[in-house]
């Protein structure tokens, strides 16, 4: 079995924003770091350190065939309100 080998410097914040606004969150790890639940939606989120970190193997094919509901890679607190609809009217 896979662990994920560390935390992004940001999960916390992001974690911590999205819970705020009412969302449940749950530290998954693999194959992404995130399972979020809002308002009857589920999210898998994926969180990097700034938007040059690249995906690992594993998270690159899991992105490349993950056919089911929203798949996130975010690299801030704002993204994370974004990708929810709380930030700039967009709404799941």
């Amino acid at each position: 079995m896979r662990y994920a080998k560390r935390v992004d410097a940001n999960q916390a914040q992001i974690i911590s924003a999205l819970r705020a606004a009412g969302a449940y969150v749950w530290v998954i790890g693999l194959p992404v770091d995130l399972l979020v639940g809002y308002k009857g939606h589920t999210f898998l989120v994926e969180i990097k350190d700034g938007p040059k970190k690249r995906l690992t193997k594993l998270q690159a094919e899991f992105f490349e065939n993950w056919a089911g509901g929203t798949l996130a890679r975010i690299d801030g607190p704002e993204a994370a309100l974004r990708m929810i609809g709380v930030l700039s009217g967009v709404h799941p």
